[in-house]
């Protein structure tokens, strides 16, 4: 069984073969199961462990069977640790045979990036030129370079809750050559912004509905649960709204907690990937448009056989 590096994943991947393997698993046949979700309650610490399998089904090419194995501790930004840790095993269809064990914090934050950028490709305006990414974390470079992968964004303007640490980030990206720079006027960023990131662990709304232009596209990776919130009511009353698959309806916060809580009815929200892969919308140029992501294994596995044919045809 081969182990992948956090380095090899990164050498083999790029932003637009990914969205488009994506795009296909979407259009595809791989199976993805409820995936099973785990509070822990430690003396000081609160975490969830998530368990994400995933196999491909009969029309697929190749036969893969995986799974994503996730811990989620918010407090680790303290001990200098991801909140988001994670290994991927990925087995032949076949036999069940492990081919490879991938580190999964790296697929992570690649298959998310990829997936709100491939959300983007149908929702944001094709000619969006500023950005916004709210959250200077481990995604913020990835969400970065995947939105640049897809739409002519030529200023990105990056906040954080706190300052040093956006401004930290953004001199580390720009002197990789990106557009980026580190601002505190959150409210002035967004109502500029064509396309506006967030990938946050907030407890309450960062973006409001009211500084949102129209054309703005708004794209909310964070709040992974019931207690976190990116968005307001309004900004998602105001868009038009698609999620990444139906679990977004009930898990996570944002569009979840805005169901809950009567600020839309179900049907407001319009479509998810499948839908937006398989009948794209037509874009209305002055629609805000919403995309709430809480991740699924279909993305996990559709990155890892990538990554896979990638070691293999370079080993």
């Amino acid at each position: 069984m081969h182990v992948i590096s956090a380095a090899e994943i990164d050498r083999v991947l790029t932003f637009p073969a990914l969205i488009d393997a994506l795009a296909d698993a979407f259009r595809g046949d791989i199976v993805t199961p409820v995936r099973h979700h785990h509070e822990i309650e430690r003396p000081g610490a609160h975490g969830t462990l998530l368990l994400m399998p995933a196999w491909t089904g009969p029309k697929t090419e190749d036969g893969y069977v995986g799974v994503k194995i996730v811990s989620v501790f918010p407090e680790n930004g303290a001990k200098n640790l991801p909140s988001v840790l994670g290994t991927y095993m990925l087995m032949d269809g076949a036999t069940g045979e492990p081919r490879a064990a991938l580190d999964g914090t790296r697929l992570t934050v690649w298959r998310t990036a990829a997936a709100s950028a491939l959300a983007a490709r149908y929702l944001a305006r094709e000619d969006a030129s500023r950005m916004v990414m709210v959250g200077a974390g481990s995604l913020a470079p990835f969400l970065i370079r995947a939105h640049m992968s897809q739409r002519p964004i030529r200023e990105v303007a990056l906040w954080n809750h706190r300052p040093e640490r956006a401004e930290s980030v953004a001199a580390e990206l720009k002197a990789q050559g990106l557009p980026v720079t580190a601002v505190t006027d959150l409210e002035g960023a967004v109502r500029e912004a064509d396309l506006v990131s967030c990938a946050t662990l907030s407890t309450a709304p960062v973006v409001k509905g009211g500084w949102l232009k129209p054309g703005a596209h708004l794209d909310l990776v964070g709040a992974f649960n019931l207690r976190m919130r990116e968005a307001d009511d309004e900004a998602i009353r105001r868009a038009q709204v698609f999620i990444d698959t139906q679990a977004a309806r009930h898990e996570g916060g944002d569009v979840a907690l805005a169901l809950k809580g009567g600020a839309i009815a179900d049907d407001h929200v319009r479509g998810d990937l499948f839908d937006l892969c398989r009948n794209p919308p037509r874009r209305d140029p002055q629609a805000i448009t919403l995309f709430k992501s809480v991740g699924t294994a279909l993305e996990d596995l559709a990155a890892a056989m990538l990554v896979w044919r990638g070691v293999a045809k370079t080993s």
